[in-house]
């Protein structure tokens, strides 16, 4: 690794061969802003690929946004390049069809001949395996603020052609008091929590509302792709196995979380292909699954990408924490969500969705109306227990008309009786 000042870091990007290269980089808070300003400033057209763009990225009609994780900083771009892809195998994108050309990524400062990436790893070290396997530039903005994680976080400075040195205070989330309604839903799934059981979390209130009350278990585990303040609650109430490290990908929280991941040993963060392989959710004990939706329809199939037709984030790891779920001994894949959308006034639980599915086959639903165990049930079944415990009160008269159109009520006296 060679550190070079900002000027001869525009020469080295002016020398780019690729008509259009399509660059790699950090994403969710680790965005190496200041690189990708001298990037833009340099290049004229280029492909920027990043999970979960969090902040303000380059954004012009030359600059091509895709990813398989959408998040705000490029919601609204005209020219999105949405990738329909579990995040398990986005990795192999990088190996085929969608080959870096660049990466740029958000370190720490160097340690003992390594850079850590972070708070965010996730799909970096295949993109940084890929880029050098092809002879491909591979450049870290190092940064004092960042915290040095391990596991897969830690890199060989031989993995990184070029640095320059940033300070940058990191974005961070600010966790807020769950309302009520949120605060019911936390409490129905922490009821399907089990002392000794392995934990997954995604992004949310309910996740994190769902931690808040689970601060007097014991033998806790985290296999997750995200780590929040949530889990760092549990940490110092005593609730987690403290012979089993912390597992996840990136940390999406607090300037305090990312102070206690530094150097932490009790954390471990680990590349995609890793904490989302699907065999190795399984192979944790009483796996729970805790992930949310935007709706859920009388199949139990999820819509969590979707807002009125257009894409508004994706696959993420739901469905391979889902799979991984079911396969545990003991596991549930939980979808939790609010039954009902205050903006538009309508039902979160739908008779059928209009847009491609997230995920299916959930063991349970919840909302904070109740929890609909659906595992193992029959189809009407399913739309039963739907409509009985989660829905709305106010949507349920017009989701059982739909069922009925949709046959999901016949042979009712058939139906009551599946307790399976």
């Amino acid at each position: 690794m060679r550190i070079v000042s900002e000027h001869e870091l525009v020469n080295v990007l002016g020398g780019l061969m690729e008509p259009s290269p399509r660059v790699v980089t950090s994403g969710n808070f680790a965005t190496p802003v200041r690189a990708l300003e001298i990037l833009d400033a340099t290049v004229e057209t280029y492909r920027l690929f990043i999970l979960n763009a969090q902040q303000a990225i380059p954004t012009r009609p030359d600059v091509v946004h895709e990813t398989p994780f959408v998040g705000p900083g490029m919601r609204h771009t005209p020219g999105l390049d949405y990738l329909p892809m579990r995040l398990s195998l986005v990795p192999r994108l990088f190996a085929t069809t969608r080959r870096p050309d660049l990466v740029i990524v958000h370190t720490s400062t160097p340690r003992a001949g390594k850079v850590s990436l972070g708070i965010e790893v996730n799909i970096l070290p295949a993109a940084i395996e890929q880029a050098r396997s092809r002879g491909a530039v591979v450049i870290a903005q190092l940064n004092p603020r960042m915290p040095y994680t391990l596991g897969d976080a830690e890199i060989d400075t031989d993995m990184v052609d070029l640095a320059i040195e940033v300070e940058q205070e990191l974005p961070s989330s600010t966790p807020h008091e769950p309302d009520d309604r949120t605060a019911q839903i936390g409490e129905q799934v922490a009821r399907l929590v089990t002392d000794g059981a392995t934990l997954q979390l995604g992004i949310g209130q309910v996740p994190d509302a769902t931690l808040s009350r689970l601060q007097g278990h014991g033998g806790l585990r985290v296999w997750s792709e995200m780590v929040s303040d949530g889990v760092l609650t549990l940490e110092r109430a005593g609730a987690l196995d403290t012979d089993r490290p912390i597992t996840a990908s990136f940390l999406f929280g607090s300037a305090e979380l990312y102070e206690w991941a530094d150097a932490n040993p009790r954390l471990f963060l680990r590349r995609t292909e890793t904490t989302n392989d699907p065999s190795a959710i399984a192979a944790n004990p009483a796996m729970l699954s805790i992930n949310t939706a935007l709706q859920i329809d009388l199949y139990a199939q999820a819509n969590a990408s979707y807002v009125g037709g257009r894409i508004y984030s994706g696959f993420g790891g739901q469905p391979d924490f889902v799979v991984g779920a079911l396969h545990s001994d003991g596991g549930h894949a939980v979808i939790a969500l609010p039954s009902w959308h205050d903006k538009t006034s309508s039902s979160t639980v739908v008779p059928l969705l209009g847009v491609p599915a997230g995920s299916f086959q959930h063991s349970v639903v919840v909302t904070e109306h109740g929890c609909a165990h659906v595992f193992g049930r029959s189809q009407r079944a399913q739309a039963r227990l739907l409509i009985e415990e989660t829905a709305d009160p106010r949507a349920r008269d017009e989701l059982w008309q739909a069922a009925s159109r949709l046959g999901l009520t016949e042979a009712l006296g058939d139906v009551a009786t599946d307790t399976a």
